[in-house]
């Protein structure tokens, strides 16, 4: 696909397959504790991609280590380890992660989020919600397609090519409104754009009416993990105020990327 991105990761036979049982494991984990409630057996294979002999094991093991709870009739929930990890890393990040977001919704006046990359979507993990009349429906735990968001775009930037096409292969590119773009090729030339410029925007591609500013946070290792984005409502502000916003965003993601 000719992305230009970071290069691909080369494995050897053990620590690829050792790599590929964490990320089932860690897909198996994420579907099981989504929501709000007990999920199915049936919908945690669905949205972890993963086979159902091997959600089985899987979900077993997590059993057995406290991380996941079985409700009976093929449904399960976070286990007290998952919901004890839960508040430890709420806590952890109140202080640091949330200071950020906080001051940069206050600095723009608008709604702020931080989403985690998270296999063929990223996961809203923390939101800061602006002093304006009106109020995002997004929410903590929310799942977001990487195609058609700002957050997701950023992420997709700095992705390798190998993984780009995995993702695209399992989750295609549906179109949410008018405006999403579901051409590979045409979304190849503005993830290009996003890594030259260092954020993306989001022109009502995922939500009528809701346009969006979002940058890449990395890890260490330059590893992108995540992004930050600022939501507007299109017809309150022209793209060109929300452009305005790129400097704060990026000083915002640069404090997150020294916290991770």
């Amino acid at each position: 696909m000719g992305y230009g991105t970071t290069e691909n990761v080369r494995h050897g036979g053990r620590s690829s397959s050792a790599g590929n049982a964490v990320t089932k494991t860690l897909n198996v984990l994420e579907a099981a504790v989504a929501g709000d409630g007990p999920r199915r057996f049936t919908d945690i294979c669905t949205d972890s991609g993963v086979p159902k002999a091997s959600v089985h094991r899987i979900l077993a093991m997590l059993i057995d280590l406290g991380f996941i709870a079985s409700e009976g009739g093929g449904s399960y929930r976070a286990g007290i380890r998952m919901l004890a990890l839960a508040e430890e890393v709420k806590a952890a990040g109140a202080t640091g992660i949330g200071d950020v977001l906080t001051k940069l919704s206050k600095s723009v006046g608008q709604t702020v989020h931080f989403a985690l990359h998270s296999g063929d979507h990223a996961v809203y993990v923390h939101k800061v919600e602006a002093d304006q009349p009106y109020r995002m429906a997004s929410r903590v735990g929310m799942r977001l397609p990487l195609h058609c968001t700002a957050i997701g775009k950023s992420i997709l930037a700095h992705l390798p090519e190998h993984e780009l096409e995995s993702i695209f292969s399992r989750a295609g590119m549906p179109a949410k409104t008018s405006e999403t773009i579901t051409d590979l090729e045409r979304l190849s030339v503005e993830l290009a754009q996003i890594r030259e410029q260092g954020y993306s925007i989001d022109n009502e591609e995922n939500e009528k009416t809701i346009r969006c500013i979002g940058a890449p946070v990395f890890d260490r290792t330059d590893t992108v993990v995540g992004g930050v984005s600022i939501s507007t409502v299109a017809f309150l502000h022209p793209r060109e105020e929300l452009l305005a916003f790129a400097p704060a965003l990026q000083t915002a993601v640069a404090s997150l990327t020294n916290l991770l």
